[in-house]
């Protein structure tokens, strides 16, 4: 671990509104927000390139690969577990990388019709982070780290 750190340098970023990190902070925050809140592409697509691309290792989510796909299998969750809501834990800025990492927990009750049977009235609290890469002001990429097998377990769906 200790040559790893020898071979990583941080500098730290002094930022004014208008800067690059900040347009990325500000765009990231607004797109979590539509995407967390069941938006759809319509309400995500301004933060987004056209195409933008999306990755995620887990089962639930496999063969889906553009970031419009995946804001509209967000929206469509908000059927089954209608009071999903989301809390931030953390908030990242990686400005030599172009990208911003958010960690959050998504809360939420299977109470509406939806999954592969009917409610269950079980409840998810489900760790989360996405790692969106922009090009200029704009998301070009998004990686959703998550334990989709713990999700489906706490909803009662496997």
């Amino acid at each position: 671990c200790s040559r790893w750190l020898e071979s990583v340098s941080f500098t730290p970023q002094r930022t004014t509104e208008g800067t690059h990190m900040s347009t990325m902070l500000k765009q990231a925050q607004l797109f979590f927000e539509a995407c967390e809140t069941g938006k759809g592409w319509d309400g995500c697509r301004q933060y987004c390139h056209e195409g933008a691309s999306f990755s995620s290792q887990t089962g639930a989510l496999a063969g889906m690969t553009t970031l419009e796909a995946y804001c509209n299998w967000m929206r469509d969750l908000f059927v089954p577990v209608p009071d999903g809501h989301y809390e931030i834990r953390c908030i990242g800025v990686d400005e030599a990388r172009n990208t911003v990492a958010v960690y959050a927990i998504f809360h939420g009750t299977q109470t509406g019709p939806g999954g592969p049977g009917g409610p269950t009235g079980k409840t998810i609290a489900a760790d989360y982070v996405y790692a969106m890469t922009f090009d200029g002001d704009r998301i070009s990429a998004m990686t959703k780290i998550w334990n989709d097998t713990i999700s489906l377990q706490q909803l009662g769906w496997a």
